[in-house]
């Protein structure tokens, strides 16, 4: 069983809004201990001693193929959150609503055996952009923007040099606001529209439908209500360049093109938007390097 120099590691956690996935990091390689990744889907519709279970079963597991257990425990958690206290603040998301007003640092502190001090928790987003400037598709950039598309949708841009929450999920958009246009819901919600049929996620409108005309309108309209976005985003911020993460960026092959030239067709110029590099692994570095 491998053994580490304890001011080398951290174990870095990824919640997202239908899955934990953790891994111990080694601050010195920046890299992630391969051996001791993990990956699990959460109910995140379920009770909070549920979450919180699921939650602490994946720490405990990427813990258990090293002798030396690291002594700090980095999160990234989307918001709205206390991430000092951690305190949970989600409360009209679709997601996590049972944590709402809890303490989830010491509630999980409790199920796994650690002090509550040792437990950190971040913003998602910026962990993801802080990972790919890292090491990732963004390494040589000092100012960027960076998006997590999935269960909901995640923002962030540099200031100062640090990786900061952006925090534009719940900007005003077309007739809604971003949130209701960019995320998994809206595929679901769209293509039911359209069609009458349902669709768990964009993997399954992929797996069970791509090809269709239906299947094409909605990536089309997706890939012009994302280059909206974008542009409105880049005239916040003035970035050099954007990367997307999340589960729906794995779709790129149907919506990316669409969107650069329409991104770059509103700002007359090119501006340059990478898929994520580092995957999930962008989020683990970013918690494991926050502090």
């Amino acid at each position: 069983m491998a053994t580490y120099n304890l001011n080398d590691i951290v174990l870095g956690v990824d919640i997202g809004g239908s899955h934990i996935t953790a891994a111990i990091i080694n601050l010195k390689e920046k890299k992630e201990i391969k051996s001791t990744w993990n990956r699990n889907l959460i109910n995140a519709k379920g009770t909070s001693h549920q979450i919180l279970q699921g939650w602490a079963s994946t720490i405990l597991q990427s813990m258990e193929s090293v002798e030396t257990k690291p002594e700090k425990i980095r999160i990234a958690m989307p918001g709205p959150m206390d991430y000092e206290t951690g305190i949970c603040l989600i409360q009209d998301q679709d997601k996590f609503r049972s944590l709402y007003s809890l303490n989830i640092k010491e509630l999980l502190a409790a199920e796994i055996g650690y002090d509550p001090a040792d437990i950190s928790f971040h913003n998602d987003a910026a962990c993801f952009l802080k990972g790919e400037l890292y090491g990732g598709s963004l390494y040589g950039f000092d100012k960027a923007i960076g998006l997590t598309l999935g269960t909901g949708l995640g923002t962030s841009y540099t200031s100062s040099g640090k990786a900061e929450d952006a925090d534009l999920w719940n900007m005003g958009f077309l007739e809604g606001i971003a949130e209701d246009y960019i995320s998994t819901r809206w595929f679901v919600k769209r293509f039911y529209e359209l069609t009458g049929k349902q669709v768990a996620d964009v993997k399954e409108l992929i797996d069970n439908h791509a090809g269709s005309t239906d299947f094409y309108q909605v990536f089309s309209e997706f890939s012009n209500n994302l280059a909206s976005f974008i542009y409105q985003f880049i005239q916040r911020e003035t970035p050099l360049a954007a990367v997307i993460g999340g589960n729906i960026a794995h779709a790129d092959t149907y919506f990316m093109k669409e969107t650069q030239q329409e991104l770059n067709e509103l700002l007359g110029y090119s501006f340059p938007v990478k898929k994520s590099f580092l995957g999930e692994s962008a989020i683990l570095l970013g918690a494991g390097a926050s502090t």
